[in-house]
């Protein structure tokens, strides 16, 4: 790969997920930065990250890069899926030259907002396990009472709303109702969402929850790095910005988005070929 990977002549950033979950992040870089244009590509020929081995994964997105940044070349990267960020980032910093954030838990803000020293954390299966989440813990909420849970099934409920389809809420308040039987539950004022995907279902979410729980995610200090990295760089007030979507695969899935993505100023798919 690269490492002198050439900006584009306006500032751009590509916003990477596995799915559609970085569209979360994506939004929040919008409402930052409304005239910068965005990239969003999803890897949903190599759908969920969360199952595949380390090497394997590393490889994957390091033929995707390849690809991604030779077709659109852009000022920022933003990995925004967990998984990917804790594997690939020391890989891809190796790699290029261009300035890289990836999505942290927000462990660290949640800890210091919460007011009861009981906060939740609601991640895929993978990240609540991974030694790097409890680091995170253990650096910045050593004085909390973390619960965690883990569910792959709320990604994939997420996928589903923003194809449109009718969504299984009974799931959802299943895996609140798991959140909550904690003993310490009842104290709980703060909930981190630490995957991307979670923040799609944010109401659907507080319809289960007590009203005191307040909601965190990465997304606004993710658009407020790319805002701090694009410093200097004249970023036009135009919110009509060519903003194009990549999939890795054309299936009948990511075609039921384009109604979602629209939503998102996403007017423009493409898929290349990414054998």
């Amino acid at each position: 790969m690269s490492s002198t990977t050439q900006p584009h002549d306006n500032p751009r950033v590509l916003v990477f997920d596995s799915g559609v979950g970085g569209l979360s992040v994506a939004r929040e870089i919008q409402r930052r930065l409304p005239g910068l244009p965005l990239v969003y590509a999803s890897d949903n020929g190599f759908f969920p990250y969360g199952t595949k081995g380390e090497l394997e994964l590393i490889a994957r997105v390091d033929l995707v890069m390849r690809r991604l940044l030779a077709l659109y070349p852009v000022d920022i990267l933003v990995i925004a899926c967990n998984t990917a960020s804790t594997l690939t980032l020391p890989h891809l910093r190796s790699q290029l030259s261009l300035p890289i954030v990836g999505v942290v838990p927000a462990i660290k803000p949640a800890a210091k907002l919460s007011q009861t020293g009981v906060m939740g954390l609601l991640a895929t299966p993978a990240t609540v396990a991974r030694p790097y989440t409890h680091e995170l813990i253990r650096e910045y909420a050593p004085h909390c009472d973390v619960i965690s849970v883990g569910s792959s099934e709320l990604v994939h409920i997420a996928e589903q709303k923003l194809r449109g389809e009718t969504i299984d809420e009974n799931a959802i308040a299943r895996i609140v109702a798991e959140l909550m039987q904690h003993e310490k539950a009842h104290l709980m004022d703060v909930l981190v969402l630490a995957c991307t995907h979670f923040p799609l279902l944010k109401e659907e979410l507080l319809k289960y929850l007590p009203e005191k729980i307040q909601l965190i995610d990465s997304g606004e200090a993710i658009a407020r790095r790319v805002e701090y990295l694009l410093e200097g760089k004249t970023i036009g007030a135009n919110t009509a910005v060519n903003n194009i979507a990549v999939f890795t695969r054309k299936t009948t899935e990511s075609e039921r988005l384009a109604a979602a993505l629209t939503a998102f100023a996403i007017r423009e798919t493409h898929y290349p070929d990414f054998s």
